[in-house]
């Protein structure tokens, strides 16, 4: 079984294992302009992109929050392997809300981890790691009377290398799609 199978098989019986969540509704109706309330708490689901694996996050007060996922980042320079990252988010601002749904927007600071293996000129097969430091850009559709939201972001990451010739520090964008499950 692929990593992938593993992962949605994973997040498949979280969905369905759980009992029914509610999510509190929160009034609309305005463009935007107005700070983020959060009405959900702990959320977990899945992440495609730039890392694709688990992703959770847990609201520490109405509009700051802590992100964290593990996964593999693929196709980075043909480099493939577990990829650990937390990060501290801040909602500032809710940029529209309707009576079905919030759209806040999202920054933050973060770091990350990344384990990985390749093959260099030489014919070896090498072992390397980098340490990042991340800041996540993102919007998430945080719907208001189910316990689902969507997100999509985009992470400027300033990656230091060990084990890794061609270089030592290295500027990367991720970007990455999700949705979560909220618990509570």
């Amino acid at each position: 079984m692929t990593a992938r199978k593993i992962l949605l098989a994973t997040f498949g019986i979280l969905m369905f294992a759980t009992a029914a969540s509610e999510a509190r509704p929160r009034p609309g109706g305005h463009l935007g302009g107005r700070s983020f309330d959060a009405n959900k708490t702990f959320g977990l689901g899945l992440e495609l992109g730039a890392p694709t694996g688990i992703n959770g996050k847990y609201f520490l007060s109405s509009d700051r929050a802590l992100d964290f996922g593990i996964g593999d980042l693929y196709t980075y320079y043909n480099r493939s392997g577990l990829h650990l990252y937390g990060d501290y988010l801040f909602h500032p601002v809710s940029l529209a809300s309707a009576e079905p749904f919030e759209l806040p927007l999202y920054i933050g600071v973060g770091g990350r981890f990344w384990d990985f293996g390749y093959h260099d000129p030489a014919n070896n097969n090498v072992t390397a790691f980098a340490i990042g430091v991340r800041v996540p850009i993102g919007v998430s559709f945080d719907f208001n009377n189910v316990p689902l939201d969507i997100f999509i972001q985009v992470v400027p990451v300033l990656d230091f290398f060990s084990g890794y010739a061609p270089h030592t520090v290295f500027i990367d964008f991720d970007a990455s799609v999700g949705i979560r499950y909220w618990f509570n």
